[in-house]
């Protein structure tokens, strides 16, 4: 092979990072588990809230670590091309593995939505639920539910031209605003860099802070429950976890505003920063989704 053809792969060294990792992500989904086991009967006193903090902070300091080794590396210039589009394929394959995540809760929502609530009223050729629920009549969203002294309907749900639509504007907003920074990445802008990423993480701040204002309000005023039968649990469900990717979304960015305060990213070694790009416009794109089949369509009493 011709020295010109010849392209090195920097290998890193034997790492125990990976099992922390591992480790970290056990505890947080073995916590969360444990939460939602003790909301479902009734307990108030539990270990699952502890166990979820331990495992936060375990993969926290432990990502924190092993992006900084890695950042570290890219600075003494140990990538080479090939490498780089290794970083490329990985983020790409990623975002694709949330994008079938977030289709396989839409799909449990247009199933339960277009098919079961009908055969629970005796639609198709599931036959006439009658035996089982007699006088049960289908809508959507499901305030009545079958066995209403075991799951409680809501009383309301939540308006979606109100808080939804904010949270709306505001993330459609940030799409611009981080796309904006890009720019300024690669017109060499330093300081127009840092005031557009630090309105992005500005707009995802109070999204959250929106939201979770709108999840107290559904708690305490709509009876709006995980609880409250099959649609308060597609929509906590598909909000929820879509509030996990923009809180996860939003360090992303904060840990990209540290570095570009550091003096970090070219016009042509930017990939850290464009990977925590193309990550918030994927929860943004989610969002749109959300707000028009939950919100917006599906919110109202004649459904979508």
């Amino acid at each position: 092979m011709s020295e010109q053809s010849y392209e090195a792969y920097y290998v890193p060294h034997n790492s125990k990072l990976p099992i922390f990792a591992s480790l970290g992500i056990f505890l947080t989904v073995f916590g969360i588990g444990n939460i939602l086991n003790d909301m479902s009967a009734g307990t108030e006193h539990s270990a699952g809230m502890w166990v979820l903090l331990v495992g936060g902070l375990v993969l926290g300091f432990t990502l924190f670590y092993w992006f900084g080794t890695v950042i570290e590396e890219n600075h003494q210039k140990l990538y080479s091309d090939q490498m780089n589009r290794s970083y490329v394929w990985a983020m790409g394959w990623f975002i694709f593995s949330e994008v079938m995540f977030f289709m396989a809760f839409f799909g449990a929502l247009f199933y339960v939505r277009f098919w079961v609530v009908g055969w629970l009223g005796g639609e198709g050729d599931r036959g006439p639920s009658e035996l089982l629920w007699p006088g049960f009549t289908p809508e959507w969203p499901m305030m009545s539910n079958p066995e209403t002294d075991k799951f409680v309907g809501p009383a309301e749900v939540i308006p979606s031209l109100q808080l939804p639509l904010l949270n709306t504007a505001l993330l459609i907003t940030s799409s611009f605003t981080v796309t904006i920074a890009h720019h300024a990445i690669k017109e060499g802008n330093r300081k127009k860099l840092i005031n557009w990423l630090a309105a992005t993480i500005a707009l995802g701040l109070i999204f959250l802070v929106v939201q979770g204002y709108e999840y107290y309000h559904a708690y305490a005023d709509l009876g709006l429950t995980l609880a409250s039968g099959i649609y308060g649990t597609t929509f906590f469900m598909l909000t929820g976890f879509h509030g996990a990717h923009v809180t996860l979304g939003t360090f992303m960015l904060i840990v990209m505003l540290g570095r570009a305060l550091k003096g970090h990213f070219e016009a042509d070694d930017c990939f850290g920063f464009e990977a925590a790009s193309w990550y918030w416009h994927f929860v943004d794109v989610v969002w749109v989704g959300l707000f028009i089949f939950v919100y917006l369509l599906g919110g109202g009493p004649t459904g979508f």
